[in-house]
């Protein structure tokens, strides 16, 4: 492994980031780009050629490329790599991503969504590597609320790779907030970033900050409308972390995104809400005084934890890089770094 590199392609609604990655030596070069939607698919699809084969030239001493991951925001089917009505890519929908990409650069590339890379990472790099834990669900709280699912050290598809939308979990009635996949009420209106600001200019009027992180800064300067928001996002991430804790009774459900800046913030009311509503976390709560760090050996594995994701931004980066490794070796376990290289 440590005569190969990877490159990862993570493909987002605004930005797009590509990198070169080596177990032995982490992220080792890195591009950031804008999305530039409004120029077209071909457009995108073209600058991530050329990033691509601009970090394949780089042969890192003798090292030789093992392999292309790239990360779409979903809903992507799988294996085909077509995408299906994606809310943060318009104009998109059934567009053949995978075979856009393998034209555009004359090789076969391996492709999932953005948010089983995040879970991948995690799972490998991340807290499961932490807690020594194979199965784990991530919850990403950014633009929309992605979802990704490891079991046994594997992303979980479903039938047709469409499984892990709990985004799309529904936590309001059929009146609650139109969604960008059609339906009314889903959790990505009412816990993702987007949703935040939209819940904070119904409360607050003109007055509203511009974005979740200025929210967040309000909130924390005392601000009762603001603080309002973060509870009500409490309450829904509550219903829908329930639903998948009563479903899946996995030990590990990790909460990502820009929104988990904000987690002392609606952590209090998210763990009393969980406990009036899911019997499966009552019966199974860990310990409240355990302190889950890395250097404690307290992680409960027969309990269920609700922790922040340990990766932030560069989970689903590493993810794509992780990914041709992960197509490789089957979703067996796969070696890890040993150190990081700053890009």
């Amino acid at each position: 492994m440590s005569e190969t590199f990877t490159i990862g392609v993570d493909l987002g609604g605004t930005n797009l980031r590509i990198a070169s990655y080596a177990h032995d030596l982490g992220l080792i070069d890195t591009i950031a780009l804008p999305t530039l939607l409004a120029e077209g698919r071909d457009r995108v699809v073209r600058d991530i050629r050329d990033a691509v084969l601009g970090l394949a030239k780089n042969h890192y001493g003798d090292r030789r490329l093992a392999g292309i991951g790239v990360g779409a925001p979903g809903p992507l089917e799988l294996p085909s790599g077509v995408l299906r009505n994606p809310p943060n890519l318009p104009g998109w929908d059934n567009f053949d991503l995978l075979e856009a990409l393998e034209v555009a650069l004359d090789r076969s590339i391996d492709i999932e969504s953005d948010a089983n890379l995040a879970a991948l990472a995690e799972a490998h790099l991340g807290a499961g590597r932490t807690h020594g834990i194979d199965s784990l669900c991530v919850l990403t709280l950014g633009t929309g609320v992605g979802n990704g699912l490891i079991f046994n050290g594997k992303i979980w598809h479903g039938a047709n790779g469409m499984g892990g939308e709990a985004g799309h979990i529904i936590v309001q009635d059929i009146d609650g907030a139109p969604c960008g996949c059609g339906g009314f009420g889903c959790l990505e209106q009412y816990a993702s970033a987007t949703a935040l600001v939209r819940i904070a200019r119904e409360r607050m009027g003109s007055n509203v900050p511009s974005s979740a992180h200025d929210l967040y800064i309000l909130a924390l300067a005392g601000d009762p409308r603001a603080t309002s928001v973060f509870h009500s996002l409490a309450h829904s991430l509550a219903i829908g972390l329930t639903a998948l804790i009563n479903t899946l009774n996995l030990p590990l459900y990790l909460i990502g995104g820009g929104v988990s800046e904000a987690w002392e913030l609606f952590a209090p009311t998210l763990f009393r809400e969980l406990r009036r509503r899911s019997y499966v976390y009552r019966i199974t709560e860990p310990d409240p005084r355990a302190a889950l760090t890395p250097s404690e050996p307290l992680f409960e594995k027969h309990k269920t934890h609700i922790l922040l994701a340990e990766l932030g931004s560069t989970a689903g980066l590493l993810g794509s890089c992780l990914l041709p490794y992960h197509a490789l070796h089957a979703g067996h376990s796969l070696p890890v770094q040993t150190h990081q290289k700053q890009a």
